[in-house]
This record gives C-alpha cells, structure tokens and sequence, in this order.
C-alpha cells in the first residue's frame, strides 16, 4: 500500500510540480487536494484522479494522510504548515516558509513539538549541477571560494501562474510581501548558503518597480527588480540580482571565483558546470536540463520528501535552513527599503 498524500493550494505549482511528482513517485497511492476555490481542486481531481475536500480540517483529521503539502499563498503557510505538523503529519512547505521571523519561529517550534518531517521547496538544491557544484566545490580543488555572483530572472510570474494576468497574487503587498525577493531571491540565497556551506551576515540592495503593471495598469506594489552586494561569515564577498524582467530568456547562473579557478552554472547552453582553473584547464560537465519554466523537469524534491519520510532522515532542506534564507531576505528588503547596510542577526530567540 503506499502513502496518501495532501495538497493544500490548487495554483501552478501545484499543477507542474507537486501533483505529478507525486503521482509519479511508486510509494505515493493517492492526492487529496484541497482549495479554498472548490473548482480549483475538482480540476485537479479530473487531471490527476483522487479526490477533494471542502474543509482544510478533513486534510488534518483524516488518519490515512501521511503527508502534506503546503502549496497555499506566502501569508498562510505558518496556519496551514504549522496545523498540518501538530495534526501528526510530515510538511513539505513551499517557499517562503513564512513572511516574517516571528511566524517561522512558528513553524519551526511546531516541528520540533510534533517530531514530524519538515522539508520546504527550496528546490535549486535538488539540482544536479548544484549538487555536484558542491561536491567539487567541498573537496577543495578549486581552494578557498573569494567572491561570487548569481543571478536570478524570467519574465515575471503573470506569465506562468496559474491564471496567467497581471491580477496574480505575486504583485500584492499583503500577499507575496517581497515580490520578486520572496518568489526568486529567497531560492539563490539558500543555494548560496548550501554551495559556499556558510551564510550570509551583512548585506546592502536596492529594489525597484521599474515595469510591471497590475491589472489596473498602476505600478504593482512590490519589486520586479532588486540587487544587493552580500558579505559572508567566512568574508567571502558576493553580489546578487533578481528579476521579473529577463525578457527573452531565463537566467539562474552562479559563478563562484576561488583561488584556483572559476566555477561556472547554468552560464552555458550546452554545459551546466564549467570549471576554468588558473593553470588555463577547462573541464565542461553535461549534467541535465535546466528546470526552467518552459522546461519542466522533474525537480526531485518530491521523491526527496518522500524519501526523508520513509528512510526517517533529516529532510536535504530543513525549516532552520528556511528560517536562515528568509532571515537573510528580511535583512536584503530592510536595506533597500532604508538605503544601509543591515548585519543579519545570527540568534532568533523566538523559540
């Protein structure tokens, strides 16, 4: 018999990634999906079978679900996640684990109470080029990393979301909180943490509304556009950008400059990571296709979730991990909002 699942939100990630993934996985029996709009999850149940419930407490209540996943709007994951884990039930949370500490902490506090899996979707870690980019990157042949760059940017989330139009909930305040921080920024910032295996302590951005347009035609209310220099613990320096406005193509390149070369992903075609050492040796690695929104492959964080259940491990991406992102993308927000440089509080004494 294998697991029956839960799924909290019926948008677009629900549909291209969760949903599938899930169906795909050979120890997952069956989705019950929930939304608070009950056509969105009866067309769910028409493209992926299972069943739909009206209440969000039958997902909590019922003892056959093992696990849930939490594909609700930024602003609710610390209600749904955190009932979710105190009902008995292992959480895959999508990101942001939460808009603020305090609601994290929540989170965080619920997990450690419940002793359930918590794993949220910060899935450039999945990646197979990300994973052997810290392979390379740990055993030292490259030496000590200097500085880095990264970058994240598409066309903005009115192209992709679930109803395609500038009405989507990325754009208001109350709902997406960070704009294009929240949605792209929060994923390079925990990859930074993961490939430099070291985190981000001070941090200076600015942040602009410079094209995007709601559905009334104003200026949407929070960043399309946001770039920020960051320092490390270990003093490593590094710059970032995110975009909605990369149009024509997608980027999500890293580039890490060490003491015996250059490290390069997702900055070529044909090639996923490139290493151009000091000495002039070049060495491509042909890994995968990048996820990207056009292209969706299969990001392994379901069978990973799955996995972390069922094997009884930590989870590849746990709610500290989140915590430590989204500490880091306050931090990125507050500079650009005040125009200083903002150090990121190491302790968060709220659990």
């Amino acid at each position: 018999m294998g697991m029956k699942v839960g799924i909290i939100g019926c948008g677009g990630i629900t549909k291209t990634r969760h949903a599938p993934e899930y169906l795909a996985n050979p120890h997952v029996e069956s989705i019950v999906f929930y939304d608070r709009n009950l056509h969105r999850s009866e067309a769910m149940v028409e493209l992926f079978g299972g069943r739909n419930v009206e209440r969000v407490e039958e997902l909590f209540n019922d003892p056959d679900i093992i696990a849930i996943s939490d594909c609700s709007s930024n602003e609710h994951h610390h209600l749904f996640t955190t009932q979710a884990l105190l009902s008995g039930k292992h959480v895959l949370c999508e990101k942001p684990i939460s808009l603020t500490l305090a609601h994290a902490a929540e989170i965080v506090a619920a997990q450690k109470q419940s002793g359930k899996k918590l794993m949220v979707d910060h899935n450039q870690r999945f990646t197979r080029a990300h994973q052997k980019a810290r392979e390379i990157l740990s055993s030292g042949e490259l030496g000590k990393i200097l500085t880095f760059r990264t970058a994240f940017g598409h066309a903005g989330p009115e192209t992709w979301g679930i109803n395609k139009s500038n009405s989507t909930w990325f754009f208001k305040k109350e709902r997406s909180g960070f704009g294009v921080g929240g949605d792209l920024g929060i994923h390079k910032i925990d990859l930074l943490h993961y490939l430099l295996d070291d985190e981000i302590v001070q941090v200076s951005a600015f942040q602009g509304a410079l094209h995007k347009v709601d559905e009334n035609g104003e200026q949407i209310e929070v960043c399309d556009n946001l770039v920020c220099s960051l320092v490390t613990e270990k003093g490593r320096l590094g710059n970032a950008a995110f975009s909605w406005t990369y149009y024509g193509e997608e980027d999500n390149s890293t580039i890490l400059y060490c003491e015996k070369g250059i490290m390069k992903i997702y900055h070529d075609d044909d090639y996923q990571l490139q290493l151009i050492m000091h000495s002039g040796e070049k060495v491509n690695y042909q890994l995968e296709a990048m996820q990207t929104n056009d292209n969706q492959t299969p990001s392994g964080v379901i069978d990973a979730f799955i996995d972390s259940i069922r094997l009884d491990q930590d989870p590849l991406v746990t709610g500290e991990d989140a915590l430590k992102s989204l500490k880091v993308i306050l931090g990125i927000m507050e500079a650009a909002d005040t125009q200083q440089v903002i150090t990121i509080e190491k302790e968060t004494v709220l659990y």
